[in-house]
């Protein structure tokens, strides 16, 4: 079965250009939808890489759109209050109609991520104990039964309403792609969203990722298999190299040839990245997120005719 494809709005890259005007996203997200993409993404964070903040932005998505999956790419739990969180992604997904995707990550250890972490009072070496807690909590929550808790948080014969369109709660996938996390998703998790490695790296990994599911005694197919790259495409590789390059060393304030290291990226012309993405499909990948450095609509078109060409559609 050929791959789902989704498209990141670049929030991030709006606000750093000074023009965060949401109609210029909608539309992007619109036309997405319109060319047969199947989700549409927003990253999160609140003040290391200032960008929109993504649940209510993707609000105002689901009311722009009507068939694409909604999801997060990926957001940080840990920053907030997991009642607040579940209420509103109940909300959220009973107004999208069930199109949620929480796509959630641990944040990578930098510097501007725990002066993030500290501005929101949150302790940044508890942030992982904290999300699964609060992802726990979340889900408890979304079964609109009476809930006692006991933990970080406590509750008492609490109920949620509403509880999510879709039954149990929202795919809960998380972006991780070191052996230590595989145990962690093989019990908690619906999806492995990695950002890379390449398609050879991620089969390897998903082998191992599928082994400790079974141990879990869960079904593998039951993890959706998905991915997060970037791609600058241009029939001039040179030139498709250096847009990567200067989006890679804006977006994230440090050298791009260390961030392509550790972030799967593609730069160069259509044809290659119709390869790249034919092989990131037969290692078994079901859900490609693309992230876009260079002109959004141009490669949103040049996208929807390779998936065409691939024979996606």
């Amino acid at each position: 079965m050929a791959p789902k494809l989704g498209y990141l709005l670049p929030t991030r890259e709006s606000v750093m250009e000074g023009r965060p005007a949401v109609a210029p996203l909608l539309e992007l997200a619109e036309k997405a939808e319109s060319l047969g993409f199947d989700s549409v993404w927003i990253g999160d964070s609140v003040i290391a890489r200032p960008r929109h903040e993504p649940l209510t932005l993707l609000a105002t998505v689901a009311g722009r759109t009507r068939n694409v999956a909604l999801g997060t790419a990926v957001l940080l739990p840990a920053l907030r209050n997991p009642v607040l969180l579940a209420h509103t992604c109940a909300t959220l997904d009973q107004a999208s109609e069930g199109r949620l995707i929480l796509g959630v990550g641990i944040a990578t250890d930098v510097p501007n991520i725990r002066h993030e972490f500290e501005a929101c009072g949150v302790p940044f070496d508890k942030r992982v104990g904290r999300m699964l807690e609060g992802l726990r909590l979340a889900r408890a929550l979304w079964s609109g039964e009476p809930i006692d808790w006991d933990g970080r948080w406590k509750m008492n014969q609490a109920i949620l309403g509403p509880t999510p369109y879709q039954k149990g709660g929202p795919p809960i996938w998380i972006g991780a792609k070191v052996e230590a996390a595989f145990k962690r998703i093989a019990r908690e998790f619906d999806g492995w969203f990695p950002n890379g490695p390449d398609p050879e790296g991620w089969k390897t990994q998903r082998a191992q990722l599928d082994a400790e599911i079974v141990a879990e005694e869960r079904d593998p197919k039951s993890v959706t298999g998905a991915l997060y790259a970037t791609f600058a495409i241009d029939e001039n590789v040179s030139q498709a190299e250096g847009r990567l390059n200067q989006f890679m060393s804006s977006y994230y304030g440090a050298r791009p040839d260390l961030m392509r290291k550790v972030q799967y990226s593609y730069a160069g012309s259509a044809e290659g990245a119709a390869k790249v993405l034919q092989a990131y499909a037969d290692a078994g990948v079901e859900h490609i997120c693309l992230r876009f450095a260079g002109d959004h609509s141009r490669s949103l078109d040049v996208f929807a005719d390779i998936r065409k060409g691939l024979g996606w559609n």
